[in-house]
């Protein structure tokens, strides 16, 4: 019975991720549409698209009264990005070499809102909705900041082609609900992965859903490293570290307070801490990112998950 809703999660989590692939294509194409500059596309547009699935997680698992899931998968999904992703990206393009001295910048930012999350979950060990309005409001005040900083939006639209346009936009809406379908499915599958396993269900959330809904990083910022556009796949890890510990735990925690498995919590968000904090040391230090530096994230995630997985799963 184990491996048939193994199964079924991996296949939710292929529709998960091929959907959230041809959403980040029709989004790159609005924003060629509106001629958003190629750097807010990397840091909004790709960032909160490759974020969509952890999203539609965080509500769906919200709405089946469930954040917990959303909670590991934040978590999850962030440890693997600033490690695993980045660091087979980094190792396939043999190092990334950073241009731009705005994202060194922005690395400090994605480190102190990566922790506002975890401080109000340690006030009082809860992340109500409250915490949730604060969270998608610095999500917000955040992506206004880099849009007003660099003023590269153009408020220029191409009134040719509506049809292609309107035919773009209709894709779009579709292509949401087919990911809403499989993150509702990744979901129901993954509780009961964690029920039969016997596991807490923020462990599953801090791997499977994690790895799965972090595909879509992997492929966009392995693409851009090989293309040598290195600026694009660290801010599009940046981005999507601020989408997850703002928009996506906001909106979840605004549908339904997450209140459960704190201690599991707390000790993998110090892990998260102590990845973002040497990732922006990384970036912020001349070389950029080196092949031995993306060894280390790699290693950093293996120490992850044997630490979270064969403890935890003892303890809990």
């Amino acid at each position: 019975m184990v491996y048939v809703t193994l199964i079924f999660f991996l296949i939710s989590c292929l529709v998960l991720v091929v959907s959230g692939g041809f959403l980040v294509k029709l989004i790159v194409k609005i924003a060629s549409y509106l001629r958003l500059s190629e750097f807010v596309v990397a840091f909004i547009i790709m960032a909160f698209s490759t974020s969509i699935p952890e999203l539609f997680v965080g509500i769906s698992s919200a709405i089946n009264g469930n954040p917990a899931l959303s909670l590991g998968n934040v978590i999850g999904s962030n440890i693997a990005d600033l490690t695993l992703v980045i660091g087979i990206a980094a190792l396939l393009g043999r190092g990334i070499k950073l241009k731009n001295p705005l994202l060194k910048k922005d690395s400090l930012f994605m480190f102190l809102i990566a922790l506002v999350p975890i401080t109000l979950m340690i006030f009082d060990q809860t992340l109500s909705r409250i915490d949730g309005v604060i969270l998608t409001s610095i999500f917000i005040i955040y992506m206004w900041h880099l849009v007003k900083e660099r003023k590269e939006v153009k408020e220029q639209f191409i009134e040719n082609n509506k049809k292609q346009i309107t035919l773009t936009v209709v894709f779009f809406i579709l292509c949401l609900g087919v990911m809403f379908l499989s993150a509702h499915f990744v979901v129901k599958y993954a509780t009961q992965l964690a029920i039969e396993l016997l596991l807490p269900v923020i462990i599953i959330g801090l791997f499977f859903v994690a790895i799965g809904t972090s595909l879509p990083e992997l492929v966009f910022e392995t693409r851009a490293i090989l293309a040598k556009k290195g600026d694009l796949a660290v801010g599009d890890a940046m981005g999507s570290v601020v989408c997850n510990s703002t928009l996506v735990l906001g909106v979840t925690a605004m549908i339904s307070p997450i209140t459960k498995s704190f201690f599991i919590f707390f000790t993998s968000a110090i892990f998260m801490v102590i990845v973002t904090f040497l990732f922006m040391i990384f970036i912020r230090s001349k070389k950029g990112l080196s092949i031995t530096e993306s060894a280390m994230l790699i290693i950093l995630y293996i120490l992850f998950i044997l630490f979270e997985f064969y403890f935890k799963s003892r303890i809990f």
